[in-house]
């Protein structure tokens, strides 16, 4: 058995949480991975993956071995960028997570580290704030977009004592209440009179759900405001979101970090919501104690020197 693709099908394992998806992901045949698995338990004498007529998961056991699958990927990929890549010119795979609202931060940022290191493979994931620090723990991300002074931040919940992630600033994210262009005069595909949040309350509003931080910033705001607020919509997608205001039936508030995609966008405007100035820091969080890769040192040198995140904090009137 080889013990690192045995660790690496383990991983996809997990992501994919489906053993044929898995096998394709890691370009193998089913029954090959599901050999490696159970020779993996061999050699340890313990069961990792619960199974039944499909994955369910793993027991408490795999999990400590997914724990040090990740450790032990990852320092395998830093030591082959730094054997195989000069300094000047990093490549490799670098896996770039990022809350469903800095998408399009991170995939902008994912297309300049490219076009600066060619030799460098992003892969830009969405996820939610504790599904992105418990990557950042285990390692399993290398860097990743999120809100910095989210309540209860952790790390590896299987870690007893996680480091907390080092964070680079960013940009800070202001709110917009989004609008079908023409609502009230707005003008198409740009930037409309200001609303204040009170009034925000009051309109037909399709907002995410209650599980994402996003909500709990906006709902922050609209208590801070006096206002009670019930959506007659929810998602967890943020293209869901936005196709929901174009439909004309809805509005919404959304972070200026998606201000790329609704200025692009002639049936949409945004209003600055004021009353009260909602902001929220936003950075790139980097594992704390593990070796940086070539990669995550090129990505972190132009999240630093980079005046690129600026475009996304405000949109220009």
């Amino acid at each position: 058995m080889n013990l690192l693709d045995a660790m690496r099908y383990l991983v996809a394992l997990e992501q994919q949480r489906h053993f044929g998806r898995a096998a394709q992901a890691c370009h193998i045949t089913q029954p090959a991975l599901s050999n490696a698995l159970r020779a993996l338990e061999a050699r340890y004498g313990v069961t990792i993956v619960r199974r039944g007529r499909q994955y369910e998961g793993l027991t408490e056991e795999g999990e400590r071995v997914l724990a040090s699958a990740h450790r032990l990927l990852h320092e395998c990929e830093a030591l082959s960028q730094e054997l195989c890549a000069a300094r000047e010119q990093p490549g490799g795979r670098l896996v770039l997570g990022a809350v469903p609202t800095a998408i399009p931060v991170a995939t902008r940022f994912a297309a300049h580290l490219h076009r600066r290191h060619p030799g460098l493979q992003p892969v830009v994931r969405s996820l939610s704030s504790p599904e992105i620090e418990q990557g950042i723990g285990s390692l399993s991300l290398d860097l990743a977009f999120g809100y910095v002074d989210r309540p209860g931040r952790q790390g590896d919940p299987g870690t007893a004592r996680a480091a907390a992630p080092r964070v680079v600033a960013q940009y800070t994210e202001h709110y917009f209440f989004l609008t079908r262009a023409g609502a009230d005069g707005a003008p198409a595909g740009g930037l409309a009179e200001p609303w204040r949040w009170r009034e925000a309350a009051r309109q037909p509003l399709c907002l995410l759900t209650r599980e994402m931080h996003n909500r709990s910033i906006i709902d922050d705001a609209f208590v801070r405001a006096g206002a009670a607020v019930q959506p007659v919509m929810e998602t967890n997608s943020v293209l869901a979101l936005l196709l929901a205001v174009q439909s004309g039936e809805l509005c919404s508030v959304v972070p200026g970090s998606l201000a790329a995609l609704v200025l692009q966008h002639a049936g949409l405007a945004l209003h600055p919501l004021i009353e009260p100035e909602q902001t929220t820091p936003v950075g790139l969080m980097v594992p704390a104690l593990a070796r940086l890769s070539l990669a995550q040192e090129a990505a972190i040198a132009l999240a630093i020197g980079g005046d690129w995140r600026n475009e996304f904090s405000r949109p220009a009137a």
